[in-house]
């Protein structure tokens, strides 16, 4: 993030010799990893063409390939050294003169072997084996349909065979840049689509098969030790940091203002003190302001930030910010944090995708698990004759815990309706967010509260919806990860219907070493299965 803020800072001259002396020697790299190459040199402190002739092939390779980085070392440290180092001549060498020194170029050296692993650019020139595909996929391709699961692994199929020919050892990167090209080519057909709603950048599912056809072409092909040194060759940032810094990852995800280094302009301590104060005293107040609110707890943002990465307790923030747990104040937080609308774009999506997935779950999840079917039934006799919109939305939720195996009692608290906050047996309610439903279910519930590290935090929600919108919105207002045990319900709400959608990184806690993949596999799947679920609205 703050390589992206000192990108918009920089003037174009600054910008336009980074380009010029990536493009000079790599005329060929591809526009988003000369982009990625360009943000990193800003971010490592290149302000300068002499700074050029102090960059490490260890700086190079998070955007390059080997052959790629020693290229670009090779020119920029005969062309940029300083004179103590070098002769004149050598310096003041022009583009073409310095582009000469090279022995071979990128053209003879990959033609001078016939290796298919030998080739370095494989991917940006690996062209879709469209030709082979059977003429019933090319049919529905062509057409803007979605074709069949079983067209799809056909697909598959053809397109890895070509992708190992080309490269024995492929990673998920290829994977990915291929995935790119087929979508682009075939957005209709292939894109990663609820009720015309991209969800992330639309082409995960296919990666994850992609990914899955790989691995068994390699299980019966490459030694075990060797084929996890592939797999590590080319695992994103998540897979590569430490376990301390893989759980700073997990605040952060999902955020765009996580830390703000300085307070607003013509602010001080003394005045945010003062504005905090005036929170509290409204908040006393039945009558108060909301248009005021909202000001006041926007510009008191930097301090909500400090407070929660100090590592303040949620005891401490509810006595000091009694705004911040209830919808208005979290509303507030939650959009400067990630640039989203919490309750506004969780409606908007339920709306848009909703029945479909109840529709799906209902019709199809079904008749393919026996466990599925029971909690389906189960809640069919609770909720009894009720209808509407919001207890369809409580069926949601609830079905999508049993379509992911995960509890209930992880999510939802059930006490008496007519229990007050004091009577909670807080001992008994999960340490992680938690929504305590005053009712026998969530369908006869006219009253919920919000529990957070066992500490009650709201003890007036009237909505279903309201408790799971705050619920949602304090994982990431307080630096929570989503338990194990929640983990693909939480990333499906997140992903379809509060559209966070990052590429890198996970919210999920990492109880021990085991490697976590970007997006949940069995997320992926279910985006997958609703993107080709065909329905009608009654």
């Amino acid at each position: 993030m703050d390589a992206s803020v000192r990108n918009e800072k920089m003037s174009d001259s600054e910008q336009t010799f980074l380009d010029d002396a990536v493009s000079e020697v790599l005329p060929e790299l591809p526009a988003a990893t000369k982009s990625i190459l360009i943000e990193h040199l800003q971010s490592i402190g290149v302000e300068t063409y002499d700074d050029l002739q102090f960059i490490e092939e260890a700086d190079l390779m998070t955007a390059l390939r080997p052959v790629q980085a020693r290229k670009l070392l090779s020119i920029w440290k005969r062309k940029y050294q300083t004179p103590e180092n070098s002769s004149s001549s050598s310096v003041n060498a022009s583009p073409a003169q310095s582009l000469s020194l090279l022995s071979v170029s990128p053209r003879s050296s990959s033609s001078s072997s016939t290796s298919p692993g030998l080739d370095t650019q494989w991917d940006d020139n690996f062209e879709i084996p469209w030709t082979k595909f059977p003429d019933d996929l090319m049919h529905a391709l062509e057409r803007g349909k979605r074709p069949g699961p079983t067209l799809r692994r056909q697909m598959v199929r053809i397109v890895v065979t070509e992708m190992v020919r080309k490269c024995p050892h492929v990673g998920k990167k290829h994977s990915t840049e291929v995935a790119k090209k087929m979508v682009a080519k075939y957005p209709k057909s292939l894109q990663d689509v609820i009720e015309g709603d991209i969800v992330g950048p639309g082409y995960h599912s296919l990666v994850k098969q992609l990914q899955n056809r790989i691995e068994n072409v390699r299980r019966t092909s490459t030694p075990k030790i060797r084929k996890r040194k592939c797999q590590t060759d080319d695992s994103d940032l998540t897979n590569e940091v430490t376990l301390e810094e893989r759980a700073a990852m997990q605040d952060t995800y999902g955020c765009i203002k996580w830390n703000v280094k300085f307070l607003p302009s013509k602010e001080t301590q003394e005045s945010q003190q003062e504005k905090i104060d005036n929170l509290k005293i409204m908040f006393q107040n039945s009558d108060a302001n909301q248009e005021e609110v909202k000001s006041l707890m926007k510009s008191t943002f930097y301090t909500q930030r400090q407070h929660v990465n100090q590592g303040k307790s949620i005891k401490y923030l509810r006595e000091e910010w009694p705004f911040w747990f209830d919808e208005l104040g979290m509303s507030v937080h939650f959009k400067e944090l990630t640039g989203i609308d919490l309750k506004e774009t969780f409606i908007r999506n339920l709306d848009l995708k909703g029945k479909r997935l109840l529709n799906y779950m209902t019709t199809v999840c079904v008749n393919k698990s026996k466990k599925f079917f029971q909690t389906y039934a189960r809640l069919l006799r609770i909720r009894g004759q009720q209808s509407g919109c919001s207890d369809d939305f409580k069926d949601m939720v609830l079905l999508l815990l049993s379509y992911f195996d995960e509890k209930e009692e992880s999510m939802f608290f059930y006490v008496e309706d007519t229990c007050l906050p004091e009577e909670v047996q807080l001992e008994q309610v999960p340490l992680t967010p938690a929504v305590i439903v005053c009712g026998q279910s969530c369908y006869s519930s006219t009253r919920y509260m919000l529990s957070l590290d066992r500490n009650l935090i709201n003890t007036n929600i009237s909505s279903f919806i309201s408790a799971l919108c705050l619920m949602f919105g304090s994982y990431y207002c307080f630096n929570i990860h989503y338990p194990s045990e929640l983990a693909s319900t939480l990333e499906f709400l997140q992903r379809c219907f509060f559209s966070i959608n990052p590429e890198k990184g996970t919210k999920v806690e990492n109880k021990n070493s085991k490697r976590r993949l970007t997006v949940n596999p069995r997320v992926i799947t279910l985006i997958q299965e609703l993107s080709d679920h065909e329905w009608r609205e009654g």
